[in-house]
């Protein structure tokens, strides 16, 4: 997407959820729209874009009108793919690049593409004195997740933060919290779109302090 910043006919996911830069993203796949979208995407080894739902669900539904869903999205690279049985798809995907909707266009069996272009990574910026509590916070959080796993006997410790960690950065904290946080997607979606990661950061920190998760 740097080299390349126009994509045309990108395919897209709708979510009801948010997609954010270095984050993780397990889905299962059944729809015929999206079984032959992504098999296509892994077989090229090519990304497809995740935008969060403004409107309509995630399974489409016969007589539903056509989703509404952010003109701001992240690439999906897939990274793990397994099929558990004929028609199901279970994949595991990693959020990259930011890219902005120029046009979409709607398939005539349900497929939305777009016309993108690429938004500018955050700014590697280290972490300020006054937010390090919330560094702190997150490794603390990892830390206690990992532990409960070793004392359950897994074998594989299963985190919903992949590696590698950047906790010296403030846009990949910011938006690992955001992730975690329990807030609408439409307040996450306003989150990602922040071109200042040190903006980002600083708001999860209110969050933080108005969730009680971080006082």
């Amino acid at each position: 997407m740097t080299t390349q910043p126009l994509l045309l006919s990108l395919p897209l996911f709708p979510l009801g959820t948010v997609l954010f830069p270095g984050g993780l993203l397990p889905l299962r796949i059944f729809e015929v729209r999206y079984l032959d979208m992504i098999g296509k995407c892994h077989k090229a080894g090519t990304p497809f874009g995740v935008v969060s739902l403004n409107q309509g669900s995630e399974v489409r539904k016969a007589g539903a009108g056509a989703e509404s869903f952010a003109s701001t999205g992240v690439l999906a690279s897939i990274r793990e793919l397994t099929t558990p049985q004929s028609g199901l798809l279970e994949i595991e995907c990693v959020g990259t690049q930011r890219f902005r909707v120029i046009g979409t266009e709607l398939q005539k069996h349900g497929l939305w593409t777009a016309e993108v272009e690429a938004v500018p990574d955050d700014l590697a910026l280290a972490i300020p004195e006054d937010l390090q509590h919330t560094t702190m916070a997150l490794q603390r959080l990892l830390n206690t997740l990992e532990e409960r796993s070793a004392a359950e006997g897994e074998e594989e410790v299963q985190l919903p933060i992949g590696k590698p960690y950047r906790f010296e950065d403030c846009g990949w904290v910011a938006n690992r919290w955001c992730e975690l946080l329990p807030v609408q997607p439409a307040v996450k979606q306003r989150l990602m779109e922040l071109d200042s990661p040190l903006m980002r950061l600083e708001l999860v920190s209110d969050l933080l302090a108005r969730t009680g998760i971080v006082e």
